[in-house]
């Protein structure tokens, strides 16, 4: 695979700019950004929500995660994530867990976090999971310019665990 074919169609009519990176396939986009060497603050990451008005994504960095509350208080209490049997069929040209974080070519309404939108380029998924697209920071913000903007995500605590400083092999918490 390689670009999902919708995406690849909504970027050239909106003359988007990118650069395509292969990718060896990994089970998060936590471990996409390392595998990468990129920042997960600079990777952005889809998360499928259904809410009353039908689905919609929120777009934040790989480092972070939902405040699920945050997004209640702006959408209102019947927000949830989405299950993963609802998923795939909303991005019917995409491996599965390979969603784009770029809602309006699979018309569905975006939110996306403040912290992504800082970012000088910002990395994102094309529909498969061997494929990376770059794209500089005024091409983001002119793809995310009619989605809803606000803060709803926090910066995770790092997943590595500190090595034994003795050398002995185990972790330190």
């Amino acid at each position: 695979m390689s670009i999902a074919p919708t995406l690849q169609r909504y970027l050239t009519a909106e003359n988007i700019q990118y650069d395509v990176i292969p990718r060896d396939p990994t089970m998060s986009s936590t471990r996409t950004a390392e595998a990468c060497r990129i920042s997960g603050d600079r990777l952005a990451k889809a998360i499928v929500l259904r809410h009353i008005a039908g689905y919609m994504l929120a777009v934040l960095p790989a480092s972070h995660h939902v405040r699920l509350s945050d997004l209640r208080d702006q959408l209102g209490d019947n927000v949830e994530m989405a299950q993963e049997s609802e998923i795939d069929p909303l991005f019917p040209d995409c491996a599965h867990g390979a969603v784009p974080p770029l809602g309006h070519c699979y018309a569905l309404p975006l939110i996306v976090d403040y912290s992504i939108e800082a970012q000088p380029e910002v990395y994102m998924e094309a529909g498969d999971h061997e494929t990376l697209l770059r794209i500089g920071h005024a091409q983001f913000a002119r793809l995310m310019e009619n989605a809803r903007h606000s803060r709803f995500s926090e910066k995770r605590r790092s997943l590595r665990p500190k090595e034994d400083p003795n050398g002995y092999g185990a972790t330190v918490t």
